[in-house]
């Protein structure tokens, strides 16, 4: 039987111990006939000298019965298979023959034998395989055609291999003195096969099967590159770990001699207990709560056992000076006077009395109670009423600091909960930030937009809202990062918004909604002479003496250049006209012109803000189809003209201007309504087969939704059919049934503020309504002319006049 002999491995991972021949000696003839050493993961290449390791078995047995006679030997590698007992073909075709130099025995049983490697052969057939296989061999020759290219490509090598010496430090010294004085290409090529580390078995027996010199050479050379490449990449990755290495140490002796010298001046102790020690103080003097000391003294001891230049002890570092810099128990004290609140919302804002006797009202039963925990206001109104400004006025009257939030577009839930300091750059969240600029855990806290929060999938900030809005549960409100409960409920939270449509009920379901309408034409002249106008003078570095508006002009500014709920355009244009006088003044002081008053009245109003955006009169034209309506959006009240207009064609309705499903329902109810009622109202729908509706609402860009246009779709349709346009001057709102029942409406007062606006003498609104006009303050009622109306003939009667008797 055959067995596997093993070659012991050697330090630069090819062959162990290769030693080049001197092939000058002289050598027998070989012989043809040759025993078979099979060799495991190893390929034997000649004009070497190796030492191999026989372990016990029928090999060793006949090394040493045929000492005398074994002079030759040819070593095979195995190309596959396991276990001591190959088969002929489980071994490569090519092989090399050996001569037995010395047998050694070694102490644990096997034999060493020292083999000098001579020629490669081929083997032509196997003529044993038990005990040992036993083969007969050709011998090969190295062939060449190049001799100019074979003594480029030896140069070459030999210079890549003088590299890869250089590079390599676990090569040994007598290797590297044999690798430079090897002489010819062959032991060049042969040397540097049996020496590449990164080749696997096949492509080191391919070397030995390459009976072409160039060929091999050209191999070899590719290998020492690779191997090349390899070494140098590992340099350079081990020179740039180093300077990192020399670096650090080098700024770490720096610090510690730094340390010293300070330490021995006496100017500084330790920065690192004194940073310490003064964390300690911070914390001792927040006065925090218990599970926030625990927390603290828990994260204390980790900090003390950190090395001050690690990462993870800025990040701790951070945790505990959040803890430490929160106002635990720091609270203002309260004013409990009702009547300065009173003289502060008087100050502060003209008109809105419903509004700011709830909120006197609402101080009041805080002084009451002694506790504004569970009360959270919500002003919901359009743009530029006043809304954040209210929630100053009442920070200022409880003598409480005031921080606000703006929620619009707001998307992440962690701008209210915090993130979690398992993330590289986390921070506790917006409510917890806003206490610590504040200093007090007790601050009026506006949360602006409220009604403008995003959702998407990093979270949904308005759910988070409800553990800081919800009385029972911001008692122990639990932030990310700080991962310990705060009191949230000393907090007087305030919030503000457009509309309460987009609002989460739940959300809405926590809060005490005061709604806050839009100003009458009178609340906007006296807020622009007592508050805009002074604040834009000084602004603008004016003083009263180079401008005075008059009363007729401050009110065409009001009534010609603006037209919303609130005051914030109106504000604008009276900074416009500021600006302009402004700019008039500073140029006749550099001039050194005698400066003059500035007197705007209504004639020369147009030199400073330009010709009138909005007209006075109403525009609604005297035509059948046309009618005014009163609508209500997020920015106030509005008035919109509906059209509608017949054409031939097949019974088919059309509707226009960005209508919502709502709307374009309450169209088609009221269509059907008509064509039910023509003979009461007088027209004539014999013809309605071939005829096609159109019903356009104007400003077609804005989108239009709600049930309140009823009524007015239904009079517009009933004056197409009759051709009679409607009385002047009146303005609707209301919805309307499928059997002509005037259904109640929202936004009473915006649509009325709307109808002054456009010089309205009389309005139809739904009996239902009529109880909302006690709440409404006489300002707004003033100078109209109410009609209540039950069903349609109501409405029919106040703009076409009686009904028809049948």
């Amino acid at each position: 039987m055959s067995q596997i002999i093993h070659v012991p491995p050697s330090a630069d991972g090819g062959h162990p111990e290769a030693l080049l021949i001197d092939a000058s000696k002289p050598t027998k003839a070989l012989p043809v006939d040759v025993t078979i050493f099979p060799l495991s993961n190893f390929v034997a290449f000649p004009h070497m000298i190796l030492p191999v390791v026989v372990p016990k078995g029928k090999l060793q047995d006949l090394l040493h019965k045929t000492n005398s006679n074994l002079e030759y030997i040819g070593f095979v590698a195995r190309k596959r298979g396991q276990g001591e007992d190959p088969s002929p073909t489980d071994l490569y075709e090519f092989g090399v023959c050996a001569r037995i130099l010395r047998v050694l025995r070694l102490p644990e049983g096997s034999t060493s034998i020292i083999i000098q490697t001579l020629k490669r052969f081929k083997v032509e057939s196997y003529t044993a395989s038990v005990p040992v296989i036993k083969a007969h061999v050709l011998y090969l020759e190295d062939s060449h055609q190049n001799e100019k290219k074979i003594q480029a490509l030896t140069t070459s090598a030999q210079t890549l291999l003088q590299e890869l010496i250089q590079l390599s430090p676990t090569l040994s010294e007598e290797f590297s003195l044999t690798a430079l004085n090897i002489e010819g290409p062959t032991k060049l090529s042969d040397f540097i096969a049996a020496h590449l580390k990164r080749i696997d078995l096949p492509t080191r027996q391919s070397l030995l099967e390459t009976m072409n010199l160039e060929e091999r050479l050209e191999k070899c050379i590719f290998h020492l590159t690779q191997e090349l490449e390899i070494l140098r990449l590992g340099q350079k990755i081990q020179g740039e770990i180093q300077n990192k290495i020399t670096s650090s140490q080098r700024e770490y002796f720096l610090r510690e001699q730094l340390k010293a010298i300070k330490k021995e001046l006496g100017e500084e102790k330790e920065d690192h207990s004194q940073d310490i020690k003064k964390l300690k103080e911070k914390l001792e003097a927040a006065k925090l709560s218990e599970e926030a000391k625990s927390k603290a003294d828990e994260e204390m001891k980790r900090l003390s056992m950190m090395a001050p230049e690690s990462t993870e002890y800025s990040i701790t570092r951070n945790y505990i000076d959040w803890l430490a810099s929160l106002p635990w128990s720091t609270t203002t004290e309260d004013i409990n006077d009702v009547r300065l609140a009173e003289k502060i919302l008087q100050k502060d804002h003209f008109g809105l009395k419903d509004v700011k006797t709830r909120i006197l009202e609402f101080l009041s039963v805080k002084n009451l109670r002694k506790d504004l925990s569970g009360s959270i206001i919500c002003f919901v109104g359009p743009p530029g009423v006043g809304k954040t400004s209210l929630g100053k006025s009442i920070a200022e009257a409880l003598g409480r600091k005031f921080f606000r939030l703006s929620l619009g577009g707001m998307r992440d839930e962690a701008e209210i909960k915090g993130h979690r300091r398992t993330y590289v750059g986390s921070m506790p969240g917006r409510i917890i930030q806003a206490l610590k600029r504040s200093g007090a855990k007790n601050p009026v806290f506006v949360l602006d937009e409220i009604d403008k929060i995003g959702t998407d999938w990093r979270g949904d900030p308005a759910s988070a809202l409800l553990e800081v809005l919800d009385p029972e549960q911001n008692k122990n409100f639990l932030d990310h990062y700080l991962d310990v409960g705060f009191d949230l409920s000393k907090i007087m939270f305030i919030c503000t918004a457009n509309m309460m449509d987009t609002i989460p009920h739940a959300l809405r379901d926590r809060m005490e909604v005061i709604e806050i309408s839009g100003y009458i034409e009178s609340e906007k002249v006296a807020i622009a002479s007592k508050y805009l106008f002074p604040k834009q003078l000084k602004e603008s570095g004016l003083e009263p003496k180079h401008l005075k508006i008059s009363p007729a002009a401050m009110l065409d500014i009001v009534r010609f250049y603006t037209r919303e709920a609130g005051v914030r355009n109106l504000e604008r244009e009276i900074e416009k006209l500021c600006r302009k006088v402004a700019h008039k003044i500073s140029t006749k002081i550099q001039s050194k012109e005698k400066i003059e008053a500035v007197l705007v009245t209504p004639k020369n109003l147009s030199t400073f803000l330009g010709v009138h955006k909005f007209s006075n009169d109403s525009i609604i034209p005297r035509k059948p189809g046309v009618v005014m309506g009163l609508a209500w959006t997020s920015v106030g009240g509005e008035v919109l003209f509906i059209e509608a207009s017949k054409m031939p064609g097949s019974k088919n309705l059309q509707l226009t201007g960005k209508l919502g499903e709502t709307m374009s329902e309450s169209a088609k109810i009221a269509l059907s309504y008509v064509r039910s009622a023509e003979k009461k109202y007088g027209f004539d729908l014999s013809q309605f087969d071939k005829t096609d509706i159109h019903i356009h609402f104007p400003a077609g860009a804005i989108r239009k939704d709600g049930p309140s246009a009823g009524i007015t779709v239904a009079t517009a349709l009933v004056s197409l059919f009759k051709n009679q346009p409607i009385k002047k001057n009146v303005a609707m709102t209301g919805e309307i049934s499928l059997v002509g029942q005037v259904l109640p409406i929202g936004g009473l007062k915006q649509k009325l503020i709307a109808a002054k606006q456009f010089k309205c003498k009389e309005v139809i609104i739904p009996f239902e309504n009529k109880k909302d006009l006690t709440e409404l303050p006489k300002e707004v009622k003033s100078g109209l002319k109410f009609h209540f109306a039950k069903t349609y003939d109501d409405v029919y009667r106040v703009v076409f006049g009686a009904l028809q008797k049948k």
